[in-house]
């Protein structure tokens, strides 16, 4: 139906190859204002997913104000870091969380930490974010003209997304029909059996900072179902508090370590046993020890499962049709079928009159609504029969056939993609050899300002070129040379230049800014040297131009741009994240979001790439 992208030269070189593709914004493109929307509105992107830290309001402002459908993440995992802006899976990883690789890096275990090394955390997991559960906003979604809803599904099992796509489905037909969200307490305890790591309302529906992480784990949560009331020899009594089946996966939650159980059998009263009840004591086995009172959680339901698998095995989804049949005297058989899109007329033999027995309006209705091989389903079905006529019940059968094959013939269409020439119109630039930096502190002006030929600065400093934030909201009015950290800055001012933040991995992406009239910019963080030549030498043999590429060679990367407040929850300025191996990676707090940067600087001082064809070179002087 549609591809979804997450680069800015793909979406080009796609939109020029095959105009009539339409094509969907990725989250990972990091749009979250108005004026990023109304750019690639302009650039004929059908679908803009927006990024997940998007509060509802913002989100009714870009629909009412523009043609462009929008789609929002409603349920799953959240990234800690703003869509589009993390760098520390690819950093520290090696695998790219900007371009669909993410290794989970947000839910490992960190330790908060002060300047004097102590740790300020409770839990091991200050990073991971509970998973985001909209269906309480529901109405208001729809009501704001919201056009998708978008369920996370990544490595999550059949059950997951059957039930979760399966209760907001039901919500949503619920808010329809009675104006009003309707949450079953039993959908509820489902949805969190299947997996949940807690829930949150997301900065989406403008959760607190305090409700988005959840500290203590960073996988299923599972639910209470009973706790420990004696273990010996390796048994251990649960008393229950739902029920339980074999099959399932049980974890024991100690004061120092967690035991997972697999129920392959159990006991009650001494007895081999397939299902425990409320309030019932199982006897099952397990190898480590644990202690009166520990609480039991249910991590997969066997029960539940095979429920949903029931569900999915016979609910075969159908597509609801309209039917008219029609036999008069003298004339064709005719049945006519629509989908609420395409519509067939299907014609028979001629009808006759009947000798001795006519056939029955019921049969005939009979016979029709044979489908049950088919993906069919009728939702009316009008049928019109003449007195006296007789109809041979196998022409119904051959004519309701030839109709649905009909239908099925319109509905598996397939658009002609007519290939077209990529082209494009882009300036060449001469070559440079520019020392950069950036500050973000003016009184260090003063002390750099003879040492480089180009100075960025957060502030309006004469002879610099100014530098706005990778998140903002609405852009300030300047006539001068500026630098932008997103899409949405692109094309709202005379000279512009783009930071490392919009992740410009390949030479399609140069060319592009280039012709939306960007001067210089800079390449990601996540570009080698092999890969930088790669870069240069594909623009010169495609467009046979030379770009205006800069390069940051010093700096303490930024791994991370948050919307959760680290330094506001633990009222601190000076923080660092400590990893499992004893890296400190710092944390500032500037613009209102959570900065975090690598533990390590980045030195790319050992190449000449200058000699290669980048014709600047940065330092980023920024703490």
């Amino acid at each position: 139906d549609a591809i979804i992208i997450q680069d800015l030269g793909m979406l080009d070189l796609v939109r020029k190859t095959f105009p009539e593709l339409e094509i969907h914004a990725s989250t990972q493109m990091h749009i979250h204002n108005l004026d990023g929307v109304k750019l690639l509105e302009e650039l004929g992107v059908k679908r803009v997913v927006l990024a997940r830290e998007t509060d509802i309001n913002t989100v009714e402002h870009i629909k009412k104000n523009t043609k462009t459908e929008i789609e929002l993440f409603v349920h799953g995992a959240l990234c800690i870091s703003y869509s589009g802006q993390c760098l520390m899976s690819s950093l520290i990883g090696g695998r790219s969380g900007n371009r669909g690789a993410c290794a989970g890096s947000c839910r490992l275990k960190y330790d908060i930490i002060d300047e004097t090394g102590h740790k300020l955390n409770n839990g091991d997991y200050p990073l991971s974010t509970k998973d985001l559960n909209s269906l309480e906003y529901i109405g208001d979604l729809i009501d704001c003209g919201i056009d998708s809803l978008k369920i996370e599904g990544r490595m999550k099992s059949k059950e997951y997304v059957y039930k979760v796509v399966s209760i907001y489905r039901k919500t949503i037909d619920n808010y329809y029909k009675y104006k009003k969200v309707i949450i079953n307490d039993d959908d509820m305890l489902e949805l969190k059996k299947i997996f949940n790591r807690e829930y949150t309302k997301g900065f989406l529906n403008n959760a607190k900072n305090d409700d988005i992480i959840n500290g203590f784990r960073p996988n299923h949560m599972g639910v209470p179902i009973g706790e420990i009331v004696d273990y010996s020899h390796k048994t251990a009594k649960i008393r229950l508090f739902d029920e339980v089946a074999i099959g399932s996966g049980l974890r024991v939650i100690g004061k120092k370590n967690d035991i997972g159980i697999n129920v392959n059998d159990f006991y009650i009263n001494g007895k081999l046993a397939k299902v425990g009840h409320k309030g019932e004591i199982i006897s099952i086995r397990v190898n480590d020890e644990v202690n009166m009172y520990d609480k039991v959680v249910i991590t997969l339901d066997s029960s539940l499962n095979k429920k949903i698998n029931e569900e999915i095995t016979s609910e075969h989804r159908k597509v609801l049709i309209n039917g008219k049949f029609i036999a008069k005297l003298g004339h064709r058989l005719e049945l006519l079928l629509d989908d609420g899109k395409n519509t067939i007329h299907a014609f028979g033999n001629m009808v006759t009159s009947a000798n001795n027995k006519p056939t029955s309006k019921e049969e005939i209705i009979t016979k029709l609504n044979k489908l049950g091989d088919t993906i069919y389903k009728f939702n009316n079905l009008d049928v019109t029969v003449d007195y006296m006529v007789f109809i041979p019940l196998g022409e119904i059968n051959e004519l309701r056939r030839k109709a649905i094959n009909m239908l099925n013939d319109k509905r598996l269409y397939k658009t002609k993609f007519i290939k077209s020439e990529y082209s494009i119109i882009i300036p060449s630039f001469k070559k440079e050899e520019l020392k950069t930096c950036y500050i973000n502190d003016i009184k260090r002006f003063e002390s750099i300002k003879d040492k480089y030929d180009v100075i960025y600065a957060t502030e309006e400093i004469p002879n610099t070129i100014r530098i706005l934030p990778n998140v903002i909201k609405e852009y300030p009015t300047y006539d001068k040379p500026i630098m932008v950290g997103e899409v949405g800055g692109i094309k709202k001012y005379k000279e512009v230049y783009t930071d490392v933040s919009l992740n410009v991995v390949n030479s399609y992406t140069v060319a592009f800014l280039h012709s939306l009239g960007v001067k210089r910019i800079t390449l990601s963080y996540e570009l080698n040297k092999e890969q930088i030549i790669t870069l240069l030498n594909s623009y010169h043999d495609r467009y046979k131009k030379h770009p205006n590429v800069e390069l940051i060679v010093s700096s303490y990367e930024e791994v991370m741009t948050s919307k959760y407040l680290i330094n506001d929850k633990y009222k601190k300025d000076n923080l660092y994240l400590r990893d499992r191996f004893g890296n400190k990676f710092k944390i500032l707090k500037k613009d209102n979001l959570t900065h975090i940067y690598n533990y390590k600087k980045r030195n790319m001082n050992d190449v000449n790439y200058f000699e290669i064809g980048v014709n600047a070179l940065r330092d980023n002087l920024d703490y």
